[in-house]
């Protein structure tokens, strides 16, 4: 495996640490380049030391056998107002996947459902499938106005319960949830459960019906290398993991760089072993993904199959049906979703996909498998009014990442820049205290 040669090493900056800056960041991520940038704007020094040999961290793509491989299974929703204030969104050559999704049911029989209001060609075929009922339908167009009309702040602060209840408030319990629903929202949010906060689901949900389903031709690593190179040159130092993070400093291999104020922008496990005890462990979600190389694709509509059943792969896709340039040649990649970090054998993983597709996946090539452990922090109730949780945790000292806001792209993209703008204050106190 190696990485993306566009994307890998976008940020790269000198071989040594300054001796001090206004600002440091841990972690090249969203959040961590998205502080970077905000800090770099307002005209402060600031230095992002990420461990990796890339930046990107659970945002990013790697090179396998000419096949670009994301890091689990990533779409990008172009609804995400972070994410049009931060990248150019023209600028990633975006392709798009159909809004909607392919459900194989019990019996075998594979229903294709899209939005009708984003695909009027398939709203016929979408009224008159059985998969729903028409009054599940109908209770699906409702809660699906009430996430468009409702402003998102409201619906952050909306009374909370899990996602199932919400679901079953709607009259949406039951067949809707097991065989369409369940399987759609698992993949999504990395839980199969559906505990996950209402106030979450409903911002998703309003996410889905606003934006397109996307992915950059160059992988999801061009995201977070457009948010690198729009830094100062220099501003990260790859393989450069923080070993200690006290108020001031950030100790590395490399030396000791002292700051003002520091970020801890990596993911919420990682955040708090550095913090040592000023913030909890998250808990998270694993996902691990599937990728197979075939010549002859099941289907080449960039459509997401799910597995109406409840069987262990929640998603299956198409990749190179919606983007081709994943792709080195005339070869197509698949990529297949299950829950938690252990991946399925090989014998049961393609009995699944072979009913899933409805077609023999045998001789399909195994490309890899990545496994990504803390790939989503879950937002289960009680959450913070608004879904933001505290980022200044004491003397100089804040932490970012989607695991401070919504488990998303947004989320953290939103954190990053809140996170900075907290830290930008205290340093201006600092500096009116000291005049």
């Amino acid at each position: 495996m190696s990485g993306d040669p566009d994307a890998e090493r976008s940020g790269a900056g000198p071989s040594t640490l300054p001796d001090a800056v206004d600002v440091v960041v841990v972690g090249a991520g969203l959040a961590g380049l998205r502080a970077a940038q905000t800090v770099a704007r307002a005209g402060r020094s600031v230095v992002v030391c990420e461990a990796g040999d890339g930046v990107g961290g659970r945002v990013r793509t790697d090179v396998v056998d000419g096949f670009l491989v994301d890091r689990g299974f990533q779409i990008l929703n172009t609804s995400y107002p972070a994410l049009r204030a931060a990248v150019d969104l023209d600028a990633l050559d975006l392709r798009r996947f159909v809004p909607g999704a392919a459900v194989r049911d019990g019996d075998g029989r594979l229903h294709r459902l899209a939005d009708p209001r984003r695909v009027p060609t398939w709203a016929p075929r979408t009224a008159l499938d059985g998969l729903l009922g028409p009054g599940d339908k109908a209770r699906i167009g409702a809660l699906t106005l009430r996430a468009l009309t409702v402003p998102p702040k409201r619906q952050a602060r909306a009374p909370e319960r899990s996602t199932a209840d919400e679901l079953a408030r709607w009259g949406l319990g039951g067949a809707p949830t097991e065989t369409f629903l369940r399987p759609f929202l698992a993949g999504v949010l990395g839980d199969r459960d559906l505990g996950t906060s209402s106030r979450v689901f409903s911002l998703f949900w309003r996410s889905f019906a606003r934006g397109d389903l996307t992915l950059p031709s160059r992988g999801i690593g061009a995201v977070t290398a457009q948010l690198a190179a729009r830094l100062p040159t220099g501003t990260v130092l790859l393989d450069t993991p923080a070993e200690q993070v006290t108020p001031g400093a950030v100790r590395t291999p490399r030396g000791t760089v002292r700051a003002g104020a520091v970020i801890v922008a990596t993911e919420g496990t990682s955040a708090a072993s550095l913090l040592a005890g000023r913030v909890p462990p998250p808990r998270t979600f694993a996902l691990t993904t599937h990728f197979h190389v075939t010549a002859d694709p099941p289907t080449r509509q960039a459509l997401l199959h799910l597995d109406g059943t409840g069987g262990p792969v929640v998603n299956t896709m198409v990749l190179t049906a919606a983007a081709p340039s994943y792709s080195p040649d005339h070869r197509h990649l698949v990529a297949s979703t299950v829950l938690g970090a252990e991946p399925l054998r090989d014998v049961a993983l393609r009995a699944e996909l072979t009913r899933i597709w409805g077609t023999p996946v045998g001789a399909w090539d195994e490309l890899t498998t990545v496994r990504v452990p803390h790939a989503l922090p879950a937002a289960v109730p009680p959450t913070p009014a608004g879904l933001r949780r505290a980022v200044d945790v004491g003397d100089g000292l804040f932490v970012a990442g989607d695991h401070r806001d919504t488990p998303s792209v947004q989320g953290a993209l939103v954190s990053g820049r809140r996170t900075a703008q907290e830290a930008l204050r205290y340093l201006d106190a600092g500096v009116a205290s000291r005049a």
